[in-house]
């Protein structure tokens, strides 16, 4: 039985979420916790909320134990892309890109197949 939790459309780069998802990956929930409350990335914080979110969801809605939970899958999609334009001179423009993530986490319990 697995759990799972999605952040949709957060404001942050799918490249720099990426760099933090892959420390939780195939680790315990409180384990994983642990490392991103220690990782001085903005990332991280939006990651344990959805991490946390995926294990109350366990709990919750499948009847998983808590302590027996680790992070089986994490991966971060690229969300749809924000465009704003800058005055540049002569009158030329530039684009700025404010790109977006779908972040999902799926939590599984340890001791099945």
């Amino acid at each position: 039985m697995e759990a799972k939790a999605q952040a949709r459309f957060i404001r942050i780069s799918p490249r720099k979420a990426r760099a933090v998802v892959d420390l939780i990956r195939r680790k315990d929930i409180d384990e994983a916790l642990s490392i991103l409350r220690y990782t001085p990335n903005r990332a991280a914080r939006i990651v344990a909320k959805v991490v946390g979110s995926a294990a109350s969801n366990a709990e919750n809605n499948h009847e998983l134990r808590r302590h027996r939970l680790y992070v089986d899958q994490v991966f971060v999609d690229e969300g749809p892309v924000f465009k704003r334009v800058r005055p540049r001179a002569r009158g030329r423009r530039y684009l700025i890109r404010k790109p977006t993530s779908h972040i999902t986490v799926v939590v599984r319990e340890r001791g099945e197949g």
